[in-house]
């Protein structure tokens, strides 16, 4: 029963809200649920759901947001914290000593409170404040008024029991915040300053983690971004596109060699070109998304943004456990969704191709074509069910980002601006090559790999990245790290690397697999007329959980279905 009550307490965390007014209790929430104090988890729960229908209820009066009434907008602005900091000043002047702010990095709304803190560094403070913390201001004024004032204003203080280290870095942040949001007046830079106060994670942000997010933001902001599973269906129908076990893989024996997808790790997956690597990718990816429930960031410089959506509408309609999840059993080829091929239900009523599908009318636009569609095709209105079901996973979303130009230092603020800003913890990185300055210097993609590994230990990450194989004569099932078309150093540093290479038609018959690593029942490798249906050995060259077995996959690329058949070898007499 309580199993089921923690449960329920994780389920109301991950839909509810993040507001200004509830993320400290959001914050004690998860705290209570690491050190298992359930009880207290339990009660703080109810007060969150009783301030849920009270903002919901202030919601319903108040629809639109709060007008911008001085130069910040109002998450910018905190008059209350900035009067409640000078006073805390007003009672204890030698906290000055430490806590201060430099004239380029004091921006007050208040200028009463601004007037008093001058005053501190000054006059109540001025035996304790550096000379760094008075430089660039000017004397305070004083009179009545601000005598009463600075009454008012220790009085308040000492109402409460406050951290005043708390306060100073809430402030600063705000401060630094304010700076940025005033330094550049672009409104798209400015939203996405303002937007860095409603990061899932800002109450655990430090000062300078608050400047890097400013820094992460300018960096992200000269990259194409994109949310893949939003509006699939407008893009469809458009026609106009250029230690712990972790989460389990969509391949049951890789998820016991490796215990899962983990958290804290970088694992790669190493293809000659053109073999799919982007393709295999969105197939993980989908599969931590949408069966898993999980937010992704993919990282790609190697598919546009146009040719991953077309990639991932093709898995969701073919890939058998996304179909469990929308219902919708059906296989489409990625060329028949490009080229707009769809099967008539009655051929006798409507101009088909010797295949089957209806034909686009000469001069045809491309929205009546799809209303025709619409009418005449149940594979049509099947597909569009499907893509409708992905735009509503968008809680799941799939996050994209194409980067070509670019440093490793801005490769690092990618990921952290979208893990501060979405909480993304799975990262896919295709393809992984060294930054721009750097290209073809092989030892150079290690500190890539290596500042990628340091993201994901340090910040509890899964980052997957694709790697290029050189298109050598080594036997698929004898592949190595020598195989690799870069640095071979890069295997120090990741935690699982995978070597995978197809498997010629013409040797297939040298080969045969098994259910289980030691067994005595072998298969033959089928083979397929279809020239879209290969075969790919996966060496696991590198897993720092234990076991490297050889394993077979059997993949159509067309269809995007990856599917793992079992252990593979040579033929024994072949061996021998």
């Amino acid at each position: 029963m309580e199993e089921d009550r923690i449960k329920g307490i994780y389920k109301i965390l991950d839909n509810i809200k993040v507001t200004e007014k509830n993320r400290d209790l959001i914050e004690e929430i998860r705290q209570e649920l690491l050190n298992k104090d359930y009880l207290a988890a339990f009660k703080k729960v109810d007060e969150l759901s009783k301030k849920q229908e009270d903002d919901d209820e202030e919601e319903e009066i108040i629809e639109e947001e709060p007008e911008q009434v001085g130069i910040y907008p109002p998450q910018l602005s905190n008059v209350e914290l900035e009067r409640t900091f000078v006073g805390l000043l007003l009672n204890d002047p030698k906290l000055i000593v430490k806590f201060y702010f430099p004239f380029e990095e004091c921006y007050f709304e208040d200028n009463d409170a601004l007037n008093v803190y001058k005053s501190v560094l000054f006059t109540e403070g001025g035996a304790y404040s550096s000379e760094d913390a008075k430089r660039g201001f000017n004397f305070a004024r004083d009179n009545e008024a601000v005598y009463k004032f600075k009454v008012e204003l220790k009085n308040r203080a000492k109402e409460k029991e406050y951290n005043v280290e708390k306060i100073y870095v809430d402030l600063r942040k705000l401060f630094i915040l304010r700076k940025a949001y005033l330094a550049v007046p672009i409104k798209s830079i400015q939203d996405k300053v303002v937007e860095i106060t409603q990061y899932i994670l800002y109450n655990k942000m430090s000062i300078e983690e608050v400047k890097s997010a400013i820094e992460q933001v300018n960096a992200t902001e000269k990259f194409k971004r994109a949310i893949l599973n939003q509006d699939l269906t407008t893009f469809l129908e458009s026609g106009d596109n250029n230690l712990r076990n972790g989460l389990p893989l969509p391949f049951p024996i890789l998820t016991s060699v490796f215990k899962g997808i983990r958290k804290g790790e970088t694992m790669a997956f190493a293809m000659p070109s053109n073999s799919g690597k982007s393709r295999f990718t969105i197939d993980i990816a989908a599969h931590v998304a949408l069966v898993h429930k999980k937010k992704v960031l993919i990282i790609s410089n190697e598919m546009s943004e146009e040719k991953m959506k077309l990639c991932l509408i093709t898995t969701i309609i073919n890939n058998k456990a996304i179909q469990e999840l929308h219902g919708v059993h059906l296989s489409k080829t990625e060329g028949e969704l490009l080229e707009f091929k769809y099967r008539a239900d009655d051929p006798k009523k409507v101009e088909t191709d010797e295949e089957g599908f209806i034909l686009r009318k000469p001069n045809e636009k491309q929205g009546d074509f799809v209303k025709r569609l619409t009418k005449e095709s149940e594979e049509f209105r099947k597909t569009i069910e499907i893509t409708n079901w992905a735009n509503k996973e968008i809680k799941n979303a799939i996050y994209f980002i194409n980067i070509t130009d670019h440093t490793n230092d801005e490769l690092q603020k990618v990921i952290m601006n979208y893990y501060y800003k979405e909480q993304i913890e799975y990262v896919f990185y295709d393809t992984l090559k060294t930054d721009t300055a750097n290209i073809g210097i092989g030892e150079e993609l290690k500190k890539t790999a290596t500042i990628l590994s340091n993201l994901a230990q340090n910040f509890n990450l899964y980052i997957c990245s694709t790697l290029q194989l050189t298109e050598s004569k080594t036997l698929p099932v004898n592949l190595d790290v020598n195989d690799l078309a870069v640095s071979r150093t890069v295997k120090e540093v990741l935690d699982t690397l995978c070597l995978m290479k197809q498997i010629s038609r013409e040797t297939l018959g040298d080969y045969e697999y098994s259910l289980n690593e030691v067994d005595t029942k072998f298969f033959n490798l089928k083979k397929f007329d279809d020239p879209d249906v290969r075969y790919y050995a996966c060496v696991v060259d590198k897993n720092r959980a234990g076991a490297k077995p050889t394993l077979l996959f059997r993949l159509n690329l067309a269809y995007n279905v990856w599917e793992e058949l079992g252990y593979l070898r040579l033929k024994q007499n072949l061996e021998e």
